[in-house]
């Protein structure tokens, strides 16, 4: 099996095809600034689960947002859980700022 994802911008998601067909798999669906995208909520078909595709989103979304420079938000729950078991991405995750008391 063959998972290929796409970022499509337009609907602010990355997409994820199997074996060459057009019917959407699975997806992750997405906020982007010029330095942060926030990853909102990740599907994936019932037929497809279990077979590598979320994990294909988020490993794909998450190499393009460390090529592009980007901090990561994981508000999904699915990422944050998969960032959890992939420590090599720890590093893309966004930090706030702790406030200065006055």
């Amino acid at each position: 099996m063959t998972v290929k994802v796409i970022d499509q911008p337009e609907t602010h998601r990355y997409e994820a095809t199997v074996d060459g067909q057009l019917e959407v798999a699975g997806f992750s669906q997405y906020i982007r600034t010029p330095e942060l995208i926030a990853f909102l909520h990740t599907e994936v078909r019932p037929e497809f689960e279990g077979r590598g595709i979320g994990s294909a989103l988020a490993r794909t979304s998450l190499d393009e947002a460390r090529a592009a420079g980007l901090r990561v938000l994981a508000t999904c729950p699915f990422y944050a859980a998969w960032i959890a078991r992939h420590p090599e991405y720890a590093d893309l995750l966004y930090q706030a700022r702790s406030k200065v008391s006055d």
